[in-house]
């Protein structure tokens, strides 16, 4: 290649490798960092896990690793009664109309409850500000602040998602977060 091509390259490149080395826009401060973080979590891993959900085939359902963790089923069963009943407890009122789902059930039954456990969550999180963060809630098995059992969430959310995401790997499959995203 000559020079005269290589720098009319690099000319119309110039640009867009320039725009590529400006700083991102810095964030907007928040009134409520810690509830707006939260759900921003939520959100993220509320997606990866629901699209795990949808993609691992119905014959996969019941695999497990070893014989002492949880099938992928169990994972779906137990988000869905770990976000209601968490959930709820942020709310500081128990949840109702829990879908009842056990590992075992179909596919279709364990995402949709896992979806609808989401949409609680998050209607359940906008509805929270860094204000009533300290009051305390009864989360079953333990009292503890808001802001405890907010992070109590995201935690198992994160530490599920993990276990999901090996799982797929084992099997030969993408976790969601590890698909590349289209430019």
């Amino acid at each position: 290649m000559n020079a005269k091509r290589i720098a009319g390259i690099v000319a119309l490149l110039f640009p867009a490798i320039l725009a590529a080395q400006q700083p991102a826009a810095a964030p907007v401060p928040s009134a409520n960092p810690v509830t707006d973080a939260t759900k921003g979590m939520s959100m993220r891993y509320g997606k990866f896990l629901t699209q795990a959900a949808e993609e691992v085939p119905v014959d996969k359902l019941g695999y497990k690793p070893t014989p002492a963790q949880l099938s992928f089923g169990d994972v779906w069963a137990h988000l869905v009664e770990a976000n209601f009943g968490i959930c709820g407890a942020i709310a500081g009122t128990p949840a109702t109309d829990v879908p009842k789902v056990k590992g075992t059930d179909s596919k279709d039954a364990l995402v949709n409850a896992l979806k609808a456990s989401f949409t609680y969550c998050d209607g359940v999180l906008a509805k929270t500000t860094d204000g009533n963060l300290a009051a305390i809630v009864d989360l079953g098995f333990m009292k503890a602040s808001r802001a405890q059992a907010m992070m109590i969430y995201v935690g198992d959310l994160m530490d599920h998602y993990s276990q999901v995401a090996i799982y797929m790997r084992i099997n030969g499959m993408t976790p969601p977060s590890a698909k590349k995203k289209p430019m």
